[in-house]
């Protein structure tokens, strides 16, 4: 059942946090979060999302407000450093936030840069983290297939533990994945499960070795768990860039699945110069225990939006919940 908006509108509050290195453009991270029966939630879809898209992360949000949790097969998380598309002198201080992280995602295909800036970002943290430590790039559907074709055999000598999104559609990551198969090097799907019509297409088409899904733009805990036993394959649970109310969203879906074969991507409350609690959920020796967050009012006060953005924050939460409840009536 669709609670009633005044319900959401009540507790509402919305802030933005700054973040310590600029990251998808930004340089701070809006969002929207409320308390229902069952603790506090958030819906903090990125601004640039339509209300068609922006409902799932709505639905996700009155999820884990509302509904009662999941069995939890784990208390803790095991998870990855996230290393934005910095310069390599940089890379030192931005792994550091994150402590003893076994495992980095490096961004790469940033724009306006080359593949020589990704080689070098990747060989950095390779030296950081010796022979022992897993290194995953995620492209972000940046590349076409050659491109990806040729920056994967430029990586690959820095023993990759998968490739993310290289391609932007399912068609390509299928040709990518052909391609470079010899290598044994696994394909991993972000965009081509969370923005798609059909989540489940890109595992139908053999498309990917690997899903990473993440429970606000899935529609929350439950949905995207029913996507990964459905998909039939290893999934990595990744925030949003999510306040730690949102990483405890994605830290009991990762919870709830029956196994968990890598580190996952929940780690990225590291990236934020501020949060919404005092006891933020920061990896320790590599894992995040399974909580969730009651944030703290003084920051709440000290981090809130501008006036102009809470109202049109809460304004768009009005649309989306309007989606929601006509998605609602018409059994949709």
């Amino acid at each position: 059942m669709l609670p009633q908006l005044a319900d959401i509108l009540g507790t509402a509050r919305v802030v933005s946090l700054p973040l310590a290195t600029r990251f998808r453009g930004i340089d701070a991270r809006e969002a929207l979060i409320f308390e229902g029966p069952q603790g506090w939630s958030e819906f903090s879809p990125f601004v640039e999302y339509d209300d068609a898209e922006a409902a799932a992360w709505l639905a996700a949000g009155i999820d884990f407000a509302w509904s009662p949790l999941p069995v939890l097969h784990r208390d803790t998380v095991p998870v990855n450093a996230t290393l934005p598309a910095v310069p390599v002198d940089e890379v030192a201080g931005v792994l550091a936030r994150f402590g003893a992280c076994r495992t980095v995602k490096v961004k790469v295909a940033e724009r306006g840069q080359e593949l020589a800036d990704d080689v070098a970002r990747v060989a950095e943290v390779r030296r950081i983290l010796g022979p022992e430590g897993r290194i995953r790039v995620d492209a972000n559907g940046g590349w076409n297939v050659d491109e990806a074709e040729h920056a994967i055999h430029a990586l690959a000598p820095y023993d990759l533990e998968y490739v993310e999104q290289p391609c932007a559609t399912v068609e390509e990551l299928a040709e990518i994945r052909g391609r470079t198969k010899y290598m044994g090097l696994p394909i991993a799907a972000d965009e081509s499960v969370r923005k798609a019509a059909d989540p489940l297409a890109v595992a139908r088409a053999g498309a990917a070795d690997l899903l990473v899904i993440k429970a606000q733009p899935l529609g929350g805990v439950g949905a995207a768990s029913r996507i990964v036993t459905e998909a039939g394959l290893p999934a990595v649970v990744s925030s949003a860039l999510d306040t730690s109310i949102g990483i405890a969203m994605g830290l009991h879906l990762a919870a709830s699945l029956g196994r968990l074969d890598y580190d996952c991507g929940l780690g990225t409350a590291a990236l934020l110069a501020a949060d919404v609690t005092d006891e933020p959920l920061l990896p320790v020796d590599g894992a995040i225990g399974v909580r969730r967050i009651t944030p703290t009012p003084a920051l709440l006060t000290q981090n809130a939006a501008s006036e102009e953005r809470t109202e049109w924050w809460l304004a768009r939460l009005q649309r989306v919940w309007n989606v929601l409840e006509a998605a609602d009536q018409g059994g949709g």
